[in-house]
This record gives structure tokens, sequence and C-alpha cells, in this order.
């Protein structure tokens, strides 16, 4: 029986030959890597394995901030959702969480100063919590994974339950809002944007996968959500083959984002490390694998009459926090100039 290395590079090197990144030449080490990298950040205890995964509660911003945890009622999904929210003016920015989302807080606050960076920037800041494997989709069945089964109807809850809510309770606008996600949650920043223009006007995407129905993007999520938490993209999304792959792929949907003229600002690193962290082989590797993706889809914006978009590709970067808060910071101005 093949290891499970050998398993992992049989599958990549399949994939990497499609879409031509690698040369034959370079492709059998360049597979093995991958390989590895996959088993060391499925190893290591909190780590992004295609997907933003939390550090310890360290990080949080500092005390004093008007933080405020709510429990939000989701009809959809049978329970109280939990809910960081600072209050700072009528409209929001919603913060959402990377595939090993935890239960007990969002990862923007556990690893970085998001709640200190848009302190009384004129507009409240939302963090959904939890969500873990979810892209923060309506999906087809219970999403079942090694602590059970949960009901997930993310998309319901962030488009009509958590805005009226917050309407009704914290006077915030349920429209003219600001989505921003990093990693699988910025496929879902851009998706909300497509589908639902009026309320998110702004969408953010640090590192995602913007073409997740293509090739071998379908297997890669769904060893990625097994192995953070047990998950099936089968139960999400259905069969590789099922429209929903291609009803939540940003890349398919660019003619709506163009047509909506939402604002969207997308960056990916090169998977090389800088000042900023993230010198370890998952992290560089897995912010390589998305670039070509994400240069993808700013061609293809671009080409469609795409005008309203900001792409930021340097040359360093890898698929840690450290980039995804950066980012979150230089993108403030247009995010409050996007609200209003």
């Amino acid at each position: 029986m093949l290891s499970y290395v050998d398993r992992m590079c049989a599958a990549y090197e399949k994939w990497v030959v499609a879409v031509g990144i690698f040369t034959k030449k370079s492709l059998l080490a360049w597979s093995r890597r991958l390989a590895v990298a996959a088993v060391a950040a499925a190893a290591l205890p909190g780590f992004i394995s295609v997907g933003g995964g939390s550090a310890t509660a360290g990080a949080f911003s500092r005390p004093g901030l008007p933080v405020e945890y709510l429990m939000v009622p989701s009809p959809s999904m049978g329970r109280d959702i939990k809910v960081q929210f600072q209050g700072g003016g009528s409209h929001a920015l919603y913060l959402l969480d990377g595939l090993r989302a935890q239960d007990d807080y969002n990862g923007w606050d556990i690893n970085t100063q998001a709640f200190e960076w848009y302190y009384q920037s004129g507009v409240s800041v939302v963090m959904p919590v939890g969500g873990q494997s979810s892209f923060y989709s309506d999906w087809y069945q219970p999403a079942c994974g090694k602590d059970g089964c949960k009901t997930y109807k993310w998309e319901t809850f962030l488009t009509r339950e958590l805005p009226q809510w917050l309407s009704a309770n914290k006077n915030v606008n349920p429209n003219r809002t600001a989505a921003v996600g990093l990693s699988m949650s910025g496929n879902s920043a851009l998706i909300l944007a497509a589908y639902y223009p009026q309320m998110y006007v702004f969408a953010g995407s640090l590192s995602g996968f913007p073409n997740p129905s293509e090739g071998q993007w379908p297997f890669l999520i769904g060893v990625s959500m097994n192995d953070a938490g047990g998950y099936s993209p089968d139960a999400m999304w259905g069969p590789s083959s099922d429209p929903a792959w291609q009803r939540n792929d940003p890349l398919l949907q660019i003619p709506k984002l163009v047509a909506n003229n939402t604002r969207i600002w997308v960056y990916c690193g090169n998977g090389t490390p800088n000042e900023l962290g993230g010198a370890n082989m998952p992290a560089e590797f897995l912010e390589g694998l998305t670039r070509r993706t994400n240069e993808t889809f700013r061609d293809t914006y671009i080409a469609d009459g795409g005008h309203n978009g900001t792409f930021n590709f340097p040359d360093s970067g890898t698929h840690d926090w450290g980039y995804w808060g950066q980012q979150l910071q230089q993108m403030k101005p247009d995010i409050l100039r996007t609200v209003g």
C-alpha cells in the first residue's frame, strides 16, 4: 500500500503537470516538498493547513477596548452563534476566519490587533466565531466532523440573521458593509459580494483560493477540510461535478463583481518569507501554490472590464497572519471610503 506521502505526491504530480506550474525536471522535488509540507502542516498544532489557524491568546487586542461577546440567534443553524463585536459606527467591517476557525474566539482577534487598528475608525468590527472548514457557505448536508455534527448555514447567517440582529440591537446598517477574509474565507468574502451587492460593497481576499472548482482544487480542499476537523466537501457542495462548486467559485463570478462595481482588494504573496515571519515549509509552499490562481483572477477581472480592484502580489509573503494583518491595515482607508 502506498504511504500517505506517496499518495499525496501522486495526486499533486497529476495536478501540477495539468496546470503547467512546474517543468518535468523540477516536478518530483516540488511534489515531494508539497507532500512533506502537508504532513508537517497536519502535525503542527494550530498551524494553517490551507486555511487560517489560530495561535495563543497572548496576541489578543489590548484590554480596555469596547469589545462585546454577543450570542446571536441563528434559526437556520438551530443555535446561538458567538460574535465578537466592537461598536464604532453605523456601517460594519466583517472579519471572516480561516479553515481552522475555533469556537472560542475569531482568529483575527487571536492573531492580530484588528480591534485596535479599527478602534474609533468610524466603522463597527464584526467577527463571527466558529465555522471551521465551512467556507461560510450553506451546506447541503450536516457538517459532521471529529466533534460531531452541526448544521452549517453560514451564508444565511451572514446575509440575513446577523445583519438583521445587528440592525435591531446595535444600530448597524445591514447595507454598505465590508467583508475581509483570509485563505478559506478570502473566497467567502468575494462570493458574498457577488451575490449580495447592496450588503457587501467591499470584499477583501487575502491568500484566498479564487478558483476552487478548477482541476484538483476540490481534492486539495477535501484533504484540507478532512485534516481541519474531519469534514467532507461532499456534505458542503456535493461532488466536484455539482454546480455548487461553480456557484461558489469567485473566478467564475467575476462578471457579477464587475457588474456590481464591487470594490475588491486581492492579495497573495509568493511564498518567500520576510521580516513578518512565516518562514516554514508549509506556509511558504501553500502561498506559492495559490499565487497562480490569484494572478489568473486578476487577469480575468481586468479582461472582463473590472476597474475597481486593488491587486497586491509582492515578491514576498507566506501563508501567515503577519501578512494578512499588514494588509488589513493597508486597506483601512479604502474600506472607510467605500462603506462611507
